[in-house]
């Protein structure tokens, strides 16, 4: 009996600490978005934020139904973790199917992590049947999220650089030949250069700076960050 409660709890700690792992990339967006549409008289308001606890979450939601406390539905959806650990709906008394899983969708479909989306829907009086709700609400979603800018976050490493001043306009022409960012240049004793690579690119990267010094580079890796890419560019 020992060694299996033993067993169990190895597995357990094996679970944990694999679920503890930073992932490489995940989509979110890159700040609060509101945009609105009509459709057959109704008005829907899409309105979406980046977040990183449930609490932040409902604290968004909330607001929103105090906003909007005269609109008929305030239908809502959110993701919440590296790993879509936490996923959550809300018809807010729409017919059960037609509003809160299309948002939700709209949020898996996109891949997005940590974010919460609220559509807000003001009656005009012409009812849409199930088929509308469920486009419309995709659409109030769609247009939320493209408002809040959709990025990617992901995992970078700071490295210094450290060469001879008779390497500068070599090592900094290989380096942005290669596509990679220089953070900053520092000029001191020797030229210090701080570049941000993927962390799956460093082992190569270290490479070539070896190869591209003679290996008279000095290396020094730095901390891992999470840092915005936004259609493929790294933003800072």
């Amino acid at each position: 009996m020992f060694m299996v409660m033993s067993y169990v709890i190895m597995l357990l700690k094996i679970a944990i600490k694999e679920s503890d792992k930073m992932v490489e990339e995940y989509r979110t967006i890159l700040n609060s978005g509101e945009d609105e549409i009509i459709i057959e008289k109704s008005k829907f308001i899409g309105y979406t934020a980046p977040i990183s606890t449930e609490e932040e979450a409902l604290e968004f939601i909330k607001a929103l139904k105090t906003k909007h406390w005269d609109a008929n539905h305030n239908v809502h959806a959110y993701v919440v973790g590296y790993k879509n650990e936490i996923q959550r709906y809300s018809d807010d008394g729409e017919p059960s199917g037609t509003a809160g899983i299309p948002v939700l969708e709209v949020i898996k479909k996109e891949n997005l992590r940590n974010v919460v989306v609220v559509v807000t829907r003001y009656f005009g009086g012409i009812k849409l049947g199930a088929g509308g709700l469920v486009r419309a609400y995709t659409k109030g979603a769609k247009i939320g999220l493209e408002a809040g800018q959709m990025i990617t976050k992901r995992m970078y490493r700071l490295i210094e650089v450290k060469v001879d001043y008779t390497l500068l306009g070599k090592l900094q022409n290989e380096i942005l030949q290669q596509d990679y960012f220089i953070k900053e240049t520092i000029y001191e004793d020797a030229v210090n250069f701080l570049i941000y690579v993927k962390n799956n690119e460093v082992e190569k990267f270290k490479e070539q700076i070896t190869n591209w010094t003679n290996a008279r580079g000095h290396i020094i890796e730095g901390e891992d960050e999470y840092l915005t890419e936004m259609n493929g560019k790294l933003i800072v």
